[in-house]
């Protein structure tokens, strides 16, 4: 019998300070996140980022919290229910860290006589700090509990023509009517050594503004050719001029070293004080709305803008429970159950 994981980030289980240092924690210790050595990284975030960062964070997520929860968990809620009424097999949620956990939702799976899992990380990119580490910890806890349960993870959807058209559409429908005058796509940044180290061919990722668009087998796990990727199929669906759009990069950690470029925060300063009143703004590294989408861009990007001289950051939610995406989720699904269509 056969049986469906979604898996997003995670969320704390309240904006309370002590909340928020344990969803820190969790993140913040897993190697694939801050790849450090585990003494360094231990230094790092339980003697400094955990004695000064939750306060700061509990304030930001006091600022867009809903009255049912964490949007992210809410939203990943509406998604996996609106699923579960198109497709015949059991479907979970999970998140890599807080709860529900990997572990609970294998559980609830496996007493269900679950047997074969079909992984959904709900990310549309591939990267160390977000699929590679949910499959990781999906393996080791389905190695320890549950031997019988075999696994198939659902591969990166990023340039994947149903995605791309969701995607589009969303763009579309929200900026219908409004006079923007340039698009950011805004991806979540990772350290540049990520990059290379998924490089499986340990020498293409240069990071130049070439390699991304040379054909290589490096390009199944590398974030920023995938982000580029998308940028591009979306620009593409819209039929964008060239030089009318931008993919940046946000939410960086400069103590970690050197991250992706351009930065989305900069980028969007510049525009304002280059002159443009009217900037739209789309998150495709999140299927759900979250901190990052809601706060970072929602509020402060917006207030960074308008302070420099713009008028308005039109910021498009991401895809969330659309009835569209959906769809395209759930005849994914189904076709896996029937194992007659290639994902």
């Amino acid at each position: 019998m056969k049986g469906v994981l979604l898996v997003n980030l995670g969320s704390p289980e309240s904006t309370n300070i002590k909340d928020v240092r344990s969803y820190l924690d969790e993140f913040l210790m897993d190697g694939r996140v801050i790849d450090l050595p585990k003494c360094v990284r231990t230094f790092l975030v339980k003697g400094i980022i955990l004695n000064t960062r939750p306060k700061k964070s509990a304030e930001a997520y006091n600022k867009i919290w809903w009255d049912k929860g964490s949007p992210l968990i809410v939203l990943s809620e509406r998604l996996m229910e609106k699923v579960q009424t198109k497709v015949s097999i059991p479907i979970t949620l999970a998140m890599r860290y807080g709860k529900p956990s990997i572990h609970s939702g294998l559980d609830i799976l496996n007493k269900q006589g679950i047997r074969e899992v079909l992984i959904v990380p709900l990310y549309p990119q591939f990267a160390m700090a977000t699929t590679e580490t949910i499959l990781v910890l999906a393996e080791k806890i389905r190695a320890e509990f549950f031997p019988h349960i075999k696994f198939t993870p659902l591969p990166s959807f990023y340039n994947h023509p149903d995605y791309i058209r969701v995607l589009g559409n969303s763009i579309q429908e929200a900026l219908q009517g409004r006079n923007w005058e340039h698009l950011l796509f805004s991806y979540h940044g990772i350290p540049e050594r990520h990059i290379r180290k998924s490089d499986i061919t340990k020498s293409h990722c240069k990071i130049d503004g070439k390699c991304c668009f040379s054909k290589s087998p490096a390009h199944q796990y590398c974030y920023r050719h995938q982000c580029k990727i998308t940028s591009l199929k979306v620009a593409e669906y819209l039929e964008l001029k060239e030089g009318t759009y931008t993919t940046t990069f946000q939410s960086r950690v400069s103590i970690l070293g050197s991250w992706l470029k351009p930065y989305t925060d900069k980028t969007i300063v510049s525009f304002a004080e280059k002159g443009i009143k009217e900037l739209a703004i789309v998150t495709p590294a999140f299927v759900s709305d979250c901190l990052e989408t809601l706060e970072e861009i929602g509020l402060e990007a917006v207030e960074g803008f308008e302070q420099n001289g713009g008028k308005n950051l039109h910021v498009i939610p991401c895809i969330n429970d659309r009835d569209d995406w959906v769809k395209v989720l759930s005849r994914w699904i189904e076709e896996w159950t029937l194992s007659t269509v290639e994902i």
